[in-house]
C-alpha cells in the first residue's frame, strides 16, 4: 500500500477510535480509577466483587465492539459501497441488542465519509468528485486571463446558466476561437479543474487532440466506432461530464457528424441522457477575422473592450460558413443550431504579454521587475509589421523564456 493511501486510513482508523471512545459505557460518563483503586481492584479479584467488575468490563468490551462492527459497516457502505446489503439484511434478520447509533455518531460518519472522499474517488459514479466552483472560476479568469473580457464574460455566464438550469434540453456546446496562445487551451483546463476536483485527471473528463487522436483520415469509421463509444461510457459514468476537442478544425467532418446526437436536443429515446454534458470546441477559425476587427478598432482610436461579442459572433460565422476543407462548415454544425455559444479570443498586445510573464514569475516563485518583464515581452514577435501591435506566439512559450533569467 502506497504513502498516499496509508495515510488516509490511518487518519480514517484513527478518526474511528476517537469516535468510538465517545460511546464508552454506551451513554454512561464512566469513572476514572486513581492508583489507590487500581491496588484494591487487584486484590479483590478472586473476590465476589472482582467476579462482578471483570464481567461488567466484558460486557463493555464487547457492546463496543459490537458498535465499532456497526460504525465499520456503515463507513464501508457509505465510502466504498461495500456490505450495505449485508447490513440491510442484518437489520431485518437480527435486531439490535437495545441500542442503535446515536445522532452524534451519524453526524462523525458524515464528516469521515467526506474527508475520506478528499483523497480519492469513493463512489461507483464520478459524480462525488464534482465541485462547480464558479466563483473559483471567476475569479481566476478575471486575475489570470489578460486582455480576454468577452471570453470571461461569455464563459462564466454560459457555464454558471448551464448547470442552474433544472432541466437542460441539450448539452453545452462552446466554440473557441482565436489565434493561438490567446488563452483557449487555458481557458479549457480552468474550467475541467472549477468543475472537478480533479481537474483533467478526472474521470469525468475527456480531452481529444485532433492530430494525436485522430491522425488518419483512412481510419476515420474505425475513430467514430470508439469516440461514440468513450462518450457514451463517460456519460453513463458521470451524468456531468466535459468534453474537450483540441484543434477542431482539424477534425474530420465525419467525426462531427458522430458526435452531433450527444450534442443534440434531448429526445428521451435513448437510453442514456447526455443533457448534463459540456462540450468544448477549440480552434484557430476566425482567428484572423478577430484580429481584423481588433486592429481596425485600435487605428479607429477606440478601446478593444468596446467590441462587442454579438459583432464578432456574426463575423465568426461569415468565416465558418464558408466552402473551405474544414469539418464545421461540412458538417453542418451551425446549420442546426449546436453551437450555443461563439466564444472569440482577441489578439494580445504587448502589456498582455508582461502580464504573461508576470504571472510565470510568480508561479515558480521567482522576484521580478519591470525591466525582466519587459526583456520577456521584447522577446516575442510582434505583427502587423506596420504597427507590432499584437503577439504572434500570444503568451505561448513566455513561461519558456523566463529560463534566461534564471541564475
Amino acid at each position: 500500500m502506497g504513502q498516499s493511501v496509508l495515510l488516509p486510513c490511518l487518519g480514517l482508523a484513527c478518526s474511528l477510535l476517537l469516535l468510538l471512545g465517545g460511546s464508552e459505557g454506551l451513554g454512561s460518563r464512566g469513572k476514572n480509577w486513581g492508583p489507590q483503586e487500581e491496588d484494591q481492584g487487584a486484590v479483590a479479584e478472586g473476590g465476589p466483587w472482582g467476579r462482578a467488575r471483570y464481567e461488567a468490563l466484558k460486557k463493555h468490551f464487547g457492546a463496543v465492539g459490537a458498535l465499532s462492527k456497526q460504525y465499520w459497516q456503515l463507513l464501508a457502505c457509505k465510502v466504498w459501497q461495500e456490505g450495505c446489503e449485508e447490513e440491510q439484511e442484518e437489520d431485518e434478520s437480527s435486531p439490535r441488542p437495545g441500542w442503535s447509533l446515536p445522532l452524534v455518531g451519524q453526524d462523525y460518519l458524515e464528516i469521515l465519509s467526506a474527508w475520506y472522499c478528499s483523497f480519492g474517488k469513493c463512489c461507483e459514479t464520478g459524480d462525488c468528485r464534482v465541485v462547480n466552483n464558479i466563483t473559483g472560476l471567476e475569479l481566476d479568469l478575471s486575475g489570470q486571463l489578460h486582455g480576454q473580457h468577452l471570453a470571461k464574460e461569455v464563459v462564466v455566464r454560459a457555464v454558471q446558466g448551464f448547470l442552474q438550469s433544472p432541466r437542460p434540453e441539450k448539452a453545452l456546446v462552446l466554440s473557441f476561437h482565436g489565434w493561438s496562445g490567446t488563452g483557449k487551451n487555458f481557458v479549457a483546463r480552468m474550467v475541467a479543474s472549477h468543475l472537478y476536483r480533479d481537474g483533467l485527471k478526472s474521470e469525468c473528463v475527456r480531452m481529444f487532440i485532433s492530430l494525436f487522436h485522430f491522425p488518419h483520415h483512412n481510419y476515420v469509421d474505425s475513430y467514430k466506432v470508439q469516440l461514440k463509444k468513450q462518450i457514451s461510457e463517460t456519460i453513463q459514468l458521470c451524468k456531468q461530464s466535459l468534453f474537450i476537442f483540441d484543434e477542431a478544425e482539424k477534425l474530420h467532418f465525419g467525426l462531427l457528424d458522430a458526435i452531433k446526437p450527444f450534442m443534440a436536443r434531448y429526445d428521451n429515446k435513448g437510453q442514456v441522457d447526455y443533457r448534463r454534458s459540456i462540450f468544448l470546441f477549440l480552434s484557430n477559425i476566425g482567428g484572423n477575422t478577430i484580429n481584423e476587427v481588433a486592429l481596425d478598432f485600435w487605428r479607429a482610436g477606440r478601446a478593444r473592450e468596446e467590441i462587442s461579442l454579438e459583432f464578432l459572433e456574426q463575423q465568426l460565422r461569415l468565416e465558418l460558413l464558408e466552402p473551405a476543407d474544414n469539418g464545421y462548415a461540412r458538417s453542418h454544425f451551425l446549420e442546426e443550431n449546436l453551437i450555443d455559444f461563439f466564444v472569440p479570443f482577441l489578439p494580445l498586445e504587448y502589456r498582455h504579454v508582461k502580464l504573461c510573464a508576470r504571472d510565470a514569475f510568480l508561479a515558480r516563485g521567482l522576484p521580478y521587475t519591470e525591466a525582466a518583464l519587459d526583456e520577456v515581452a521584447r522577446m516575442m514577435v510582434f505583427v502587423p509589421k506596420e504597427e507590432k501591435l499584437f503577439s504572434a506566439q500570444g503568451c505561448k512559450s513566455v513561461s519558456q523564456r523566463i529560463n534566461y533569467f534564471l541564475p
